[in-house]
């Protein structure tokens, strides 16, 4: 059955909608409140919509599947490519209707309960670049009083006390109190992450699919549900190698004539997740004893950096594998290609 493909513009309180009537080819471009816009698709046969995935649209996706519509959710820079001369809300809707119609990899539509586990990873994320913002700017400001720390938070609790004493009897008491108060607020920040810590591992435990992946070396607490969280369905990829360079974990490509040139790695993808998969392939690479012999030869002829993140492509294509065919990690496993 074909549907009517309809470009939504989604926003706070206006979404422009943009789609050609299959009967009459008119052209329909016009605002709707927010308050009347389920209602707009509430009565219509089933469409496919697309929007940009932003803020929002995993909420309005979610929403108009369980009308009977279909969403397709596209990267911003994908769209941006259709908006020709002006940037409006009526430009912006006309772009996404094109782009809904070319042939694309969709952002998956989460489930509630992924975008839970999703909105924990952002908070902890927020809690330790906080934490390490408050690191370095103690760090700054005694280093300009002539006290000098080593890198890291371990190096700041054992110098601090003693930086602070010396300092007591030259500086006024409110800045000594202030940067006592400013140290002390790092337990906090370490106890609210370890909360979202747990949190994480007791949904880890009840949810089959990161537990299951959480067993491969290099895969952790957090790594599992992001991916799990993340990646949606295992089967929206056809392949590991599709879900590894819709993570950004391939090399660009650029060429003219025939010839293709490889570049570094594309970083196309969702930056967070491909940050823990390179984080745990090199913690394979530098901390296992025995990281088998695909790894060792590889270090062999390749740079340090480049086996990362070939290791890291490795892991997310074992974890597309476990997931799509709901299989457990056999270490040394080696897929046989049918005939």
């Amino acid at each position: 059955m074909t549907h009517t493909i309809v470009g939504v513009d989604i926003a706070k309180n206006v979404m422009q909608v943009h789609w050609v009537d299959p009967e009459t080819g008119e052209i329909v471009n016009r605002p709707i409140k927010r308050a009347v816009f389920l209602e707009y698709f509430a009565n219509r046969k089933p469409c496919l919509i697309g929007m940009e995935s932003c803020s929002g649209s995993q909420h309005w996706a979610r929403r108009l599947i369980e009308m009977g519509h279909q969403v397709k959710l596209m990267p911003a820079k994908f769209v941006k490519a259709f908006n020709i001369r002006n940037k409006n809300d009526a430009a912006d809707a006309r772009a996404i209707w094109m782009a809904t119609q070319m042939a694309s990899k969709e952002v998956a539509v989460k489930t509630e309960a992924q975008q839970a586990v999703l909105a924990l990873h952002r908070m902890r994320q927020q809690l330790v670049k906080f934490r390490t913002m408050q690191i370095n700017s103690l760090r700054g400001l005694l280093t300009e009083y002539g006290e000098v720390m080593g890198v890291g938070r371990a190096a700041l609790d054992k110098s601090i006390v003693g930086v602070l004493e010396r300092l007591s009897g030259r500086l006024p008491a409110i800045l000594i109190e202030t940067l006592r108060e400013q140290w002390r607020g790092l337990d906090v920040l370490d106890r609210q992450i370890c909360e979202i810590e747990r949190r994480l591992h007791a949904w880890m435990k009840d949810d089959p699919s990161a537990k299951a992946i959480a067993a491969i070396p290099g895969v952790g607490l957090l790594t599992a549900t992001a991916a799990v969280a993340t990646m949606g369905h295992a089967k929206a990829f056809k392949s590991g190698r599709e879900f590894a360079a819709w993570l950004g974990l391939v090399p660009k490509q650029t060429g003219s004539g025939g010839k293709v040139e490889l570049q570094g790695i594309s970083k196309r993808g969702d930056t967070y997740l491909r940050t823990l998969l390179v984080h745990g392939a090199r913690s394979i690479v530098y901390r296992v004893k025995e990281p088998g012999p695909w790894v060792t030869q590889m270090k062999e002829r390749r740079p340090l950096n480049v086996v990362i993140v070939a290791m890291a492509n490795k892991l997310a294509r074992i974890i597309w594998a476990m997931l799509a065919h709901q299989r457990p990690y056999l270490k040394g496993y080696e897929s046989v290609k049918r005939a």
